[in-house]
């Protein structure tokens, strides 16, 4: 018996449709009962820290509005590479979430070479919220503001150093950003962290550094540094005298410590929505603002295409400086 070429594709065909029937209702089932267990959401840092502050908080106010625990697991290693490999691999379900902050997709990228793609190897869904780096100098230079630290930098040619969290944090950027803008030379002094890097500052080994607001904050207050200028496109509410680089001519120094929530590659929209939503509604609440402002952080909404855009920028714009100074590391 003859068989026409077209007798095949009956059977073909409706069996492709009867399992496309099964597994739609099965996805869109999936999604619309999410969370149906506990969601962890990695911090890429040991406890501790404005990157642990944000997966709490986060944690701690999403659990009511999903009625499920959303538990923090601290994955420290590797500067964020340890926690970001784990969950550029994990399934994307909505169960693994990350807090991806400037380390891990901004300064990171931009100066090695890592084991994960921070742009397409992860699905942005919210960013938290951020806070300005603040030039700072010892007392002891005796100047108050950036255009004083300028002229005292450049007549004691060779005599300046600065302290950093270490090579490649944003605290190293940040001055070398401000040394391609302002012409001085100043002796990069890396350190393990950002706090024996203010404490050399205090001591006089070092002249001047360029942390996070929040870490620098304490020691400003007690009038142990001087406060010159701050990042941003504003001044801060804690430091309302200290001007921006931004209004004292030098443009381009917008960049912020941020800190956001990401997760694994293909996370289904719609539960990338509600997590938007969600966390935006939160971040419109004082008393989580007021819980955020213990690391000096403000809220910074976005949408998840806003923030992904950002990511991109990010890392962009210091990847872009990093070959200007020659900063590549391996």
């Amino acid at each position: 018996m003859r068989l026409s070429s077209s007798t095949p594709c009956v059977p073909v065909t409706r069996r492709a449709m009867l399992a496309l029937a099964a597994v739609l209702p099965f996805r869109a089932s999936a999604q619309e009962t999410w969370p149906s267990k506990p969601v962890r959401i990695i911090a890429p840092v040991a406890p501790g820290g404005g990157v642990d502050l944000v997966a709490r908080t986060i944690a701690d106010r999403l659990a009511p509005v999903f009625g499920q625990p959303f538990v923090v697991d601290n994955q420290s290693g590797g500067g964020g590479i340890v926690a970001s490999q784990l969950v550029t691999r994990a399934a994307p379900d909505g169960y693994t979430l990350m807090v991806g902050y400037v380390g891990t997709h901004g300064a990171n990228p931009a100066v090695r070479k890592l084991p994960y793609d921070a742009i397409n190897g992860f699905t942005p869904i919210a960013r938290v919220g951020g806070t300005p780096n603040v030039l700072v100098a010892t007392p002891a230079l005796r100047v108050r503001t950036v255009a004083e630290f300028i002229a005292w930098a450049k007549a004691h040619a060779g005599e300046m150093s600065y302290g950093t969290a270490g090579a490649g944090t944003l605290t190293h950027l940040a001055m070398e950003q401000f040394k391609e803008a302002t012409g001085v030379a100043m002796t990069h002094v890396p350190y393990r962290g950002v706090t024996p890097a203010i404490f050399d500052v205090l001591a006089g080994q070092t002249q001047a550094a360029f942390p996070g607001l929040a870490a620098a904050l304490p020691q400003i207050t007690a009038g142990k540094l001087t406060p010159l200028a701050v990042t941003g496109l504003q001044r801060h509410r804690l430091l309302p005298d200290t001007p921006t680089l931004e209004e004292l001519g030098y443009h381009g120094f917008d960049g912020v410590q941020w800190y956001g929530i990401v997760g694994p590659p293909g996370m289904p929209a719609a539960i990338v929505t509600r997590l938007n939503t969600a966390i935006n509604a939160e971040l419109a609440l004082p008393e989580l603002a007021a819980r955020l402002a213990g690391e000096a952080l403000d809220p910074m909404p976005m949408t998840p295409a806003q923030f992904g855009d950002y990511i991109r920028n990010d890392i962009a714009k210091w990847t872009a400086l990093v070959k200007a100074r020659h900063l590549e590391m391996d």
